[in-house]
């Protein structure tokens, strides 16, 4: 009786095992087709729409812009799903503490949670080694020569120079990994390929994301007051809006008369003239009836005349459209403003401004106090060191609220950082644009936010946003455990957020002191 109690134990422990990792799984799938639909209507509201239409008559390019497409719309939902990594790990521990009994939060576990890290980190390797080098060699293919055309032959040559690169990058990385310390070289290295090579490689790419975002993120603050600035309607203080709206108005039809009545001066000035044209060269007319120098100082009056006026009449009809095109730029701002609500324009931009205001303050002071403390040896550093189990404890000392306010944080960090990434100035050209981003530029732009979202889980436990420890490999990265790296880091970006922000709230009264200044002097 005792041993077929063991086996039923036994059995129904395996069952149990089983349904928890196909319920895991079928979890996972859905995450996945979701966030593959969310990504798609982003990658399809910026592709260029012509690229079809290019080559309707050739099927195998048809094919591999397709392909293309949806490896680009893949690697954008693993970059949603890397940025949406540690709040949806904060969120499950509140959850679970909040609810630790009830029947519906019961899927929701530590091993669904370290299963997620695990993937996003698989998927996250997978595109940026495979899949996005893969798309754009296979994109950029033609086939080798005195082979025959068709798709096998793009085929052959992407996969032949995909090879090579990877020896390349392999031999790199081992050479780098024993320059590091990090293992010795041997024989059967390349055996290695996934426990050590890549994690390597991926630990070296989140670095430079992280430095990247060291240097958006502060520009992304300001920027972001900016946007909102011109998104929002702001409030009317002490201002009629019919009334400028009026006057705007009349203005502009004042221009476009003036401008009217240059156009038709001009063609007074040239049908004139091509008379006086047809007067002298007609027939000997002129040269018979008028005397010499009458027709000389004629011609002579004429041409100055035509001149002048040319070039006065060019010099204000520039004028004219230049001050027409920012009455029109000022009087669709004035109409924004008329049709916009009084709630909106009374509670809704106050409200995100000092949302801003608040969220960058709070930023500021957590990067503060994570210095401080790392300096006085009371926090440990981001390396992973333990097994994280959900539930058990809240990791923010305000409870929910306080971990409401980290998920906040982290959100307007990853917001705050894609702002200030394309707002450099050696963005302009690689910046997506609506239905007018070519394929290559597709391509970037989702390697450039799968490296963004991938250094966001990083960036919040090195600054001190957040406790919650880094799952799977993410927590393993070992630069991580270099004091001297997560306390320079720290202060960097505390005193690059403190500069920009003083630079941004006193650039106006620094210049009007200025003005005054040299007005006086």
């Amino acid at each position: 009786m005792q041993e077929e109690e063991e086996e039923e134990e036994v059995t129904d422990l395996k069952l149990q095992l089983f349904h928890n990792t196909v319920r895991e799984h079928i979890i996972f799938l859905l995450l996945i087709i979701l966030l593959y639909f969310s990504s798609y209507v982003v990658v399809s509201r910026f592709r260029r729409r012509d690229r079809d239409d290019l080559y309707s008559n050739d099927e195998d390019e048809v094919l591999v812009y397709r392909i293309s497409f949806w490896l680009c719309t893949f690697t954008l939902a693993v970059a949603e799903g890397a940025a949406m990594l540690l709040p949806v790990s904060i969120a499950s521990n509140e959850v679970l503490l909040l609810y630790p009994n009830s029947y519906y939060v019961k899927w929701l576990n530590s091993s669904l949670i370290q299963g997620l890290w695990n993937h996003v980190f698989l998927f996250s390797n997978l595109s940026l080694f495979i899949f996005l080098p893969f798309v754009y060699l296979f994109s950029e293919s033609t086939g080798f020569v005195g082979h025959k055309k068709g798709i096998l032959a793009r085929v052959y040559e992407t996969f032949t120079v995909f090879i090579l690169m990877a020896i390349i990058v392999l031999v790199l990385t081992a050479v780098l990994s024993a320059m590091f310390g990090i293992e010795k070289f041997q024989f059967f290295w390349f055996l290695n390929l996934g426990s050590v090579h890549l994690p390597f490689l991926y630990s070296c790419v989140s670095f430079l994301g992280v430095m990247l975002m060291l240097i958006c993120t502060p520009v992304g603050f300001v920027r972001l007051f900016g946007v909102v600035n011109q998104v929002l309607v702001r409030p009317l203080l002490l201002r009629d809006v019919n009334e400028e709206f009026s006057v705007f108005y009349m203005e502009e039809a004042s221009v476009k008369r003036k401008l009217a009545h240059i156009e038709l001066h001009n063609v007074s000035i040239s049908d004139a003239t091509n008379a006086t044209n047809r007067l002298i060269n007609g027939n000997g007319i002129a040269h018979s009836y008028l005397p010499q120098p009458l027709l000389q100082h004629s011609l002579a009056h004429l041409y100055q005349r035509k001149t002048l006026a040319a070039g006065n009449v060019d010099e204000q009809q520039q004028m004219l459209n230049e001050r027409l095109r920012e009455l029109y730029r000022e009087r669709k701002e004035l109409d924004k403003l008329r049709k916009s609500s009084t709630f909106q324009r009374t509670f809704v931009y106050p409200l995100a401004m000092l949302l801003l205001l608040f969220c960058t303050a709070v930023t500021t002071l957590l990067v503060v106090q994570n210095t401080l403390e790392l300096l006085i040896g009371i926090k440990a550093l981001p390396l992973s060191t333990r097994q994280f189990t959900l539930g058990i404890s809240s990791l923010s000392k305000l409870g929910p609220v306080g971990a409401g306010l980290e998920v906040c944080l982290i959100f307007y960090l990853g917001a705050t950082s894609v702002v200030g990434f394309y707002s450099m100035p050696f963005m302009s050209n690689v910046r997506p644009k609506r239905r007018q981003t070519s394929l290559p530029q597709l391509m970037l732009n989702c390697a450039f936010m799968l490296v963004l979202s991938s250094a966001l889980p990083l960036l919040s436990r090195i600054i001190g946003i957040t406790n919650f420890d880094l799952l799977g490999d993410f927590g393993a990265i070992e630069w991580l455990g270099n004091f001297q790296i997560v306390l320079l880091y720290n202060l960097i970006f505390g005193t690059t957020t403190a500069l920009c922000l003083a630079n941004k709230f006193t650039a106006t009264v620094r210049r009007e002191l200025r003005a005054r200044l040299t007005a006086l002097f």
